[in-house]
């Protein structure tokens, strides 16, 4: 069993030493970096080196790889995530001790509940739009500080303190802790159903967003194309009629309305918005990241900004790490990786592919997330893969928090597919890589897909397609 921390404990006055377990992850990092720029002594512990590890020890941490209970020290407070099993040592030494043990959202919460939040929540698209309102925020002048789920291209770094008054903040919707923050400014990217495991239902999915949005002090942006969304505003608007709700989307009412949109290679768009046009072109493909951006700009001119100004800098926004990123280009064959995770963020990443790719062909190789994510969207997964993509290999299950379920493998989505001969579940990385390199011709996009560590593979792709393409440019 996984870690559930219990996100209605009362938080302490003072945290005092912090000791980070899993301080390797996107999220712990972030965090991390921000209670280490505000001065306080952090420790912390990962099963293996990375990036962010060395960026933290840069700032001043002091890190262990591997887990041990030793990596506690005197440290007065633990901050976990929920991918942790109750068996960790350090978790348990923790226990033993008395000492309070927080998820990162309520550590987060601790630090930046006195200052003027804006929260981006929703199943998916939320790191991308954190980063546009904050590369919006930076470009119109102000300093906000943030923390978002995925590093920001253009700054190289997943969190920052700035000395503006607006801090921006990827909500985590998925164990209920974006309801734990004070929030001022409240953005839904969308309310599509995931996360079930930790619900048990759609209802008490979109309860959660309904109460998110209903706390915001100032204002709510939410999509006026999603379902779930709109249920969610109808609600809020029955329980809050004075809520102050700005919508944005392709939908004819919409308050932003997102509209022309022209996805050859980088996306353009116009938005309509108080009788006038505004139009930009932004630096990364997709027709999903116009209507991400549609919701940036909502936020910014809802803060008071200029429209013109807030969408010129937002289009300056340059993606984030996993998110469409290519990785490198053998024999014509080009590696991207994607963080994509769900069917509508599959089908979001894939598209966004088809319109760069040219006369080429995608091969998506895709990693399940969860066992019960599996079990309950292995058709729908398959279909998407089977539309957007050419070819498709698929590994088998990256469990993160769960137990495996019996039965519930790769497989379970590739039975799915109505034409097998366009799909081949393979469990062993090697075997897979060696296939991809074996079907790609130049010309196409190999995308590995899924938010566990699917990214992995990505080198023994491009070694795959050098020895299968010894004489190829890039080889």
């Amino acid at each position: 069993m996984t870690i559930k921390p219990d996100l209605t404990l009362a938080l302490p006055e003072e945290l005092g030493k912090l000791h980070f377990v899993g301080i390797g992850g996107s999220g712990m990092s972030g965090i991390a970096r921000l209670f280490l720029e505000a001065g306080y002594t952090v420790t912390g512990s990962d099963v293996r080196h990375s990036a962010n590890i060395d960026t933290l020890r840069n700032l001043g941490a002091t890190i262990a790889i591997g887990h041990d209970a030793a990596n506690v020290g005197d440290a007065d407070t633990l901050v976990v995530t929920g991918a942790l099993w109750q068996d960790n040592p350090e978790y348990q030494l923790a226990l033993s001790k008395g000492l309070p043990v927080l998820h990162r959202s309520q550590a987060l919460a601790w630090l930046i509940n006195r200052t003027r939040l804006v929260a981006v929540a929703g199943a998916h698209g939320k790191t991308t739009s954190t980063g546009m309102i904050i590369t919006g925020l930076l470009g119109l002048g102000e300093d906000p500080s943030f923390v978002n789920g995925g590093v920001i291209a253009s700054l190289g770094t997943s969190s920052r303190t700035g000395t503006g008054e607006l801090f921006v903040v990827e909500a985590d919707e998925s164990d209920g802790s974006f309801l734990l923050y004070d929030t001022a400014v409240a953005l839904i990217t969308n309310v599509d159903p995931d996360h079930l495991d930790h619900y048990g239902s759609l209802e008490a999915f979109e309860d959660a967003f309904v109460a998110f949005a209903r706390e915001a002090d100032e204002f709510v942006v939410v999509s006026s194309d999603d379902p779930g969304a709109v249920h969610v505003t109808r609600r809020l608007r029955e329980q809050a009629p004075d809520k102050r709700v700005v919508t944005f989307g392709e939908a004819e009412d919409a308050d932003v309305r997102v509209h022309s949109i022209v996805t050859d290679g980088p996306v353009s768009f116009t938005l309509r918005y108080r009788g006038e046009d505004y139009s930009a072109r932004l630096r990364v493909p997709g027709r999903h990241n116009a209507i991400n951006a549609g919701g940036a700009f909502a936020v910014l001119t809802g803060l008071g900004f200029d429209p013109a100004a807030s969408l010129a800098a937002i289009a300056e926004f340059g993606g984030t790490e996993r998110r469409f990123e290519l990785h490198g280009t053998v024999g014509g064959v080009s590696v991207y990786d994607d963080y994509a995770h769900h069917p509508t963020e599959v089908a979001a990443a894939l598209s966004a592919a088809r319109t760069v790719v040219g006369d080429g062909r995608i091969i998506a190789v895709h990693q399940p997330h969860l066992y019960s994510r599996t079990r309950l969207f292995a058709r729908e997964f398959a279909e998407t893969l089977e539309r957007y993509a050419d070819e498709t290999v698929v590994l088998d299950v990256y469990g993160a928090r769960e137990d495996p379920e019996p039965g519930v493998t790769g497989a379970l989505v590739a039975d799915r597919f109505e034409h097998p001969e366009r799909v081949a579940f393979i469990a062993d990385w090697q075997e897979a890589a060696d296939h991809t390199a074996q079907i790609a011709r130049e010309g196409d996009f190999v995308i590995t897909l899924g938010c566990g560590d699917v990214y992995r593979i990505v080198p023994q792709l491009l070694d795959s397609l050098r020895r299968e393409h010894p004489d190829a440019p890039g080889a």
